[in-house]
């Protein structure tokens, strides 16, 4: 009878504590949740944030508040979210430069993007663009390639800083197909776009959504897209590999991630409900004028392979270029 009342008693606690724990988990989240967001507002990825958090409001049933944080290249943002209580309250709207760049090129970092982070789904990519300026007598990457061998060192491409993505898609570009063009950095789009209308430089690889205005006005020519795909927005443009260099790709990109410790129940949750919300057609639709490409959501594994592919092709780029920041 003792030995009944003993086993008895152990499958009561059993079940007690599964109870709770399915009741903690259909609780989740019980109080609004956090976005950290690690830009100004009013660009892409911060319109990109505050419509995710809407519509994860509904999904979740509790609001999501964006809490922008800009500033140190996404690095104060990412640094207050990797020491964040890790219950799944805080999310950080993670990209490329926090999660796989900045790690590489800075001597100096607080965090670790591969142990304090756990990279929930990759939301959006943003494109990029080949363009040239006008008066470079080409109109297509393949032409220019050929235009820029015969001129080895005389051309320049400009970007808007050391170790900025648009500067490591450029030498990526440059490795692939074989030219030699010098870096000019300037400090942001806009004089770096004046410099390519000026033809102080002639070419430029940058985020579609600043030199798409540029492009329709003829300002300046798109020469390829980076992406494995055509856009939407310029169809008659084609890819870097359709113009004669397969495989190339290069994008940046944003996702939504949480501190590593997260417990997976919760985690669960989030990825779930960020999964619902890029499936909605008009989610994807709301994003097309912008550049931004919403993505088919990918499990766990999925995502995890993905940063880590982006990990090892800007890796070798900024090894091969010996990129160090301070």
């Amino acid at each position: 009878m003792l030995k009944m009342n003993h086993w008895a008693g152990r499958f009561a606690a059993a079940v007690l504590a599964s109870a709770c724990a399915s009741q903690a988990l259909a609780a989740f989240p019980d109080r609004p949740v956090k976005l950290v967001v690690p830009y100004t507002p009013g660009g892409a990825a911060d319109q990109l944030s505050r419509v995710l958090a809407e519509r994860l409001s509904k999904e979740l049933l509790q609001t999501v508040v964006v809490e922008n944080k800009p500033g140190a290249n996404t690095m104060i943002a990412a640094t207050q979210v990797a020491r964040a209580q890790p219950d799944g309250y805080t999310l950080f709207l993670a990209s490329n430069a926090s999660m796989v760049l900045n790690p590489m090129l800075y001597q100096k970092i607080a965090y670790d993007a591969a142990r304090d982070f756990r990279v929930l789904s990759v939301v959006a990519e943003l494109p990029l663009v080949v363009v040239a300026n006008n008066q470079v007598p080409v109109t297509t990457l393949a032409q220019f390639v050929s235009y820029a061998q015969a001129r080895p060192g005389k051309l320049n491409y400009a970007s808007v800083g050391i170790g900025n993505p648009l500067q490591l898609a450029t030498e990526l570009l440059k490795s692939r197909t074989g030219i030699d063009v010098a870096h000019i950095p300037y400090n942001g789009s806009a004089p770096a776009l004046s410099s390519l209308m000026a033809n102080d430089t002639q070419l430029m690889v940058d985020v579609i959504s600043t030199s798409l205005p540029l492009v329709k006005e003829n300002k300046i020519k798109a020469l390829a897209v980076t992406t494995t795909e055509r856009l939407a927005v310029l169809p008659d443009v084609p890819t870097v590999a359709e113009s004669g260099f397969p495989g190339f790709r290069a994008a940046t990109w944003f996702g939504v991630a949480v501190p590593q410790a997260t417990p997976a129940p919760e985690a669960a949750r989030l990825q779930q409900a960020v999964a619902n919300v890029m499936r909605q057609p008009d989610f994807r639709e709301r994003f097309q004028t912008l550049g931004l490409v919403i993505q088919a959501p990918r499990d766990q594994a999925e995502t995890d392979a993905y940063v880590q592919e982006d990990r090892t092709r800007w890796g070798a780029v900024i090894q091969a270029n010996h990129i160090k920041l301070d």
